[in-house]
């Protein structure tokens, strides 16, 4: 039985160990350290099963057009290879969207699959005059948690500044 939990100090090298299995390079595992190391970590969650930590995931701030925004970015997500397609992800990113939600945000953002995320309700953020600095196109995505949070105007959205080390 997986078990969702906020992550502990204890849960750290098990959490950097998920990330360096996950991924070809070891990028998104320091991406996580530094985003914690900078008070980021608004919302990070570890998967566990039988005791061991086989998932994470991270939402941290971003702003829009330069201004403070009641939104996050999820980024990343991770699942250790053997515990792949199993739903882990999906009760992370189910479960992170729940503590987002339960924290007063009105809306989370990434940059994904675009045939994956919007079992979870994202979309396209094009449309809703969202930006981003990757050109990512349709994988660019939103889903907003709260009723009209997402800026009328909308705007270019930027990731904190931790991610520019790994761009």
């Amino acid at each position: 039985m997986i078990t969702i939990r906020g992550e502990q100090a204890a849960d750290i090298p098990a959490i950097h160990a998920v990330h360096c299995a996950a991924f070809p390079t070891d990028a998104e595992a320091r991406l996580v350290d530094l985003l914690r190391a900078n008070g980021h970590a608004t919302v990070s969650l570890v998967a566990e099963l039988d005791g061991q930590i086989v998932g994470h995931i991270l939402f941290s701030p971003i702003t829009i057009a330069n201004q403070a925004a009641n939104g996050l970015g999820l980024a990343p997500v991770a699942v250790l290879p053997a515990c792949q397609r199993r739903g882990i992800g999906g009760q992370l990113v189910r479960a992170g969207l729940d503590a987002c939600y339960q924290r007063g945000v009105g809306f989370v953002v990434l940059l994904g699959h675009t045939d994956y995320y919007p079992r979870f309700g994202f979309q396209p953020a094009g449309p809703l005059g969202l930006g981003n600095e990757y050109g990512a196109g349709d994988a660019f995505q939103v889903i907003e948690l709260r009723p009209a949070e997402i800026p009328s105007g909308g705007g270019l959205v930027r990731y904190g500044t931790e991610f520019a080390e790994f761009a």
